[in-house]
């Protein structure tokens, strides 16, 4: 089904031509992407995952999101059956507003807020087509065991009444910055669970960056081991274990980075779809990534790629940074608007990530007849 249009003009009506605007905008996204929508099957699952800048607390000043770019959002999201989204705020006004647009048959599961700095109040979600994916009743944050933690050193201010002494560094045992989320789903006869993460950035080198690449390879080992040992008990009734699919905002820096080297440790493999640099442009960032630990034979990638959020949208025009000057420029004018101002103001409107999609083949019918056929057991 189409997304629910139904309310476009009311929700535009203050702004005089911006319901036009934003239906041809919309067939020109429609356009662009129907080569992934003629996709869509019973026979596969298309997955995506996408940071959807700091959606949407506006805390940064950049904001409020448009009432147009929730309708932009959601017809980039309803190209697929599920997506993870990162960066969802505390309020989920944003969110209950782009599953309005979305439909009826769309539905969602967050998380709570992350507490603490390195948490930012951030949720994570999964949003899916209940026609097309099953939620399977398991959900849960991941949280390390002992001995497992996330090793990294921070400084310690001195006591109070040693006021000149420097501040020590020390080594801290600790969870993730951002509680990874997982989720088991089906789609077809495909049934996996997904964990969606938001990585620790902190910076490019140094202690911040190895804090990182632990937090990434501490998350490859947990799930490495709960599918090598933990699933000998939780294998379904034809003895399959589980399959793992990890996805998100890893703050990869580039495919020879060791924080790529970790994600894809433990046995985890990036599909060969959308590895290295197949999707990517030459100014985009590695950062989103989707690795798969999956026991299942029949498993297979069928494609993948990356959709450019601001080839029919919020374009780097002068038209379009004209027309939306007043509202970066809170109606100072269009001459006090920069061409570098409009560009990062637009990333608070889409976001500066871009979603990254799969394609799974989930139709396993004949696998399964024709061992029935050839007299082969369960």
């Amino acid at each position: 089904m189409s997304n629910n249009y139904a309310g476009l003009r009311r929700a535009l009506r203050d702004e005089v031509g911006a319901a036009e605007r934003c239906a041809e905008r919309l067939l020109a996204i429609r356009k662009r992407l129907a080569p992934i929508r003629r996709r869509r099957s019973d026979a596969a699952l298309l997955l995506a995952t996408w940071n959807i800048r700091d959606f949407d607390s506006n805390k940064y000043g950049f904001g409020p999101r448009r009432p147009e770019t929730f309708y932009y959002l959601a017809e980039m999201i309803a190209c697929f059956d599920l997506v993870a989204i990162q960066e969802v705020n505390r309020d989920l006004s944003a969110l209950y507003r782009l599953m309005e647009i979305l439909g009826r048959e769309w539905d969602f599961i967050a998380t709570d807020t992350t507490e603490g700095v390195g948490g930012n109040a951030e949720r994570m979600a999964f949003v899916y087509n209940t026609e097309k994916v099953q939620f399977r009743r398991i959900a849960g944050e991941v949280v390390l065991p002992d001995g497992q933690l996330v090793v990294s050193r921070k400084k310690v201010k001195p006591p109070k009444d040693q006021p000149d002494a420097e501040p020590a560094e020390v080594e801290v045992e600790q969870q993730f910055a951002r509680s990874p989320f997982l989720v088991a789903f089906q789609s077809g006869w495909f049934r996996f669970s997904l964990c969606t993460v938001h990585i620790y950035y902190g910076s490019d080198s140094g202690e911040k960056l190895e804090r990182r690449i632990a937090e990434i390879e501490q998350l490859v080992e947990f799930f490495a081991n709960r599918q090598d040992i933990a699933s000998r008990q939780e294998k379904d009734r034809h003895g399959a274990v589980e399959n793992y699919i990890l996805l998100g905002d890893f703050n990869v820096v580039s495919p020879e980075h060791k924080t790529m080297t970790a994600l894809k440790g433990h046995g985890f493999k990036v599909p060969a779809a959308i590895d290295g640099k197949k999707v990517r442009d030459e100014d985009d960032h590695f950062y989103d990534q989707i690795a798969v630990r999956v026991k299942d034979p029949r498993f297979r990638v069928a494609g993948g790629g990356m959709i450019d959020i601001f080839a029919d949208v919020f374009r780097d025009t002068l038209e379009d940074r004209a027309l939306y000057a007043p509202h970066i420029a809170k109606g100072e004018g269009e001459m006090d608007v920069s061409a570098a101002q409009y560009r990062k103001w637009r990333t608070w409107q889409m976001s500066d990530h871009a979603p990254l999609w799969i394609e799974i083949e989930t139709d396993f019918a004949d696998d399964y007849l024709g061992d029935i056929a050839g007299g082969r057991s369960d």
